[in-house]
């Protein structure tokens, strides 16, 4: 199945409507009770992340009828949806507040990530920032694109290779655990600038817009990744997962590396960025 431009309309809209009216309403006016904890105390999930889950599943079932709807809080509650997906022919997945963190922390670097996935491919994804109301998405073959209202959509073809000394980009060293946040830590000084933006919506849009070389994570969900590493092929870029080429949503391995240019090589990074 590969997703039409009248589709691609009725997803763009329903993620806009459901932004404006689940997601910031709550930017700088949460109250405590509204703010959660999943797997720790950094894992944040508040009332609107899932207020606005529920609302992109209802769209979603009247654009996509046939599709599963997989949501980072729909799985947090039935974990068994990840096996459903693996044998699902067609299927939404959604993170309804990317980077939640910062979201609760009135910083305004978070977005809704959107992928759908036809006989386990990533065919349609989209980045979309509610703040400034703009979208980065991709149709599988069609390219990449920048877009936003009143705006003429804008072909991304990231940026050219850089030598690793000067090369910028995304590492979230605080995902790493033990010996491996050490070894991490300890490689990232011969890399010309990394940060991390705690956001993988923003950080994959920045790759395709041609304001960074990579992104590194170290964790693989389809919520996080599907959507931002179809646009970075579809920009002219590569994906690794696992340290394998691509990147599978019905099996995901860790870690997930996507280069702005496909001529970028593996050597850019330290091996310790690149290996299981």
């Amino acid at each position: 199945m590969q997703i039409d431009a009248s589709t691609e309309g009725l997803l763009v809209q329903a993620v806009r409507r459901v932004a404006a009216r689940e997601i910031l309403p709550g930017f700088r006016a949460l109250d405590p009770g509204d703010i959660d904890t999943k797997a720790g105390p950094d894992d944040l999930v508040t009332a609107f992340d899932r207020r606005a889950e529920q609302a992109l599943a209802a769209e979603m079932a009247q654009i996509l009828p046939d599709a599963l709807f997989v949501g980072e809080e729909s799985v947090d509650a039935d974990p068994g949806l990840l096996d459903r997906l693996a044998a699902a022919e067609l299927a939404v997945i959604v993170d309804p507040i990317d980077g939640t963190g910062n979201y609760a922390a009135g910083l305004a670097v978070f977005g809704v990530i959107l992928a759908v996935v036809a006989g386990g491919e990533t065919v349609f994804g989209l980045l979309y920032d509610p703040v400034i109301d703009d979208w980065v998405l991709a149709r599988k073959g069609g390219g990449a694109w920048f877009a936003g209202p009143g705006k003429p959509p804008r072909h991304l073809t990231g940026r050219a290779p850089r030598p690793r000394e000067a090369a910028q980009g995304y590492v979230p060293l605080f995902l790493y655990e033990g010996a491996r946040r050490q070894a991490v830590a300890a490689a990232l000084p011969a890399l010309g600038r990394v940060n991390s933006l705690r956001c993988s919506c923003h950080e994959y849009r920045q790759l395709a817009l041609g304001q960074a070389d990579f992104v590194v994570s170290p964790k693989a969900k389809p919520w996080d990744h599907a959507a931002g590493c179809l646009v970075v092929g579809e920009a002219g870029g590569r994906v690794l997962s696992g340290g394998r080429p691509g990147y599978d949503p019905r099996a995901p391995k860790a870690p997930v590396v996507a280069f702005a240019h496909t001529d970028s090589a593996d050597e850019l990074l330290p091996d310790v960025l690149l290996t299981p």
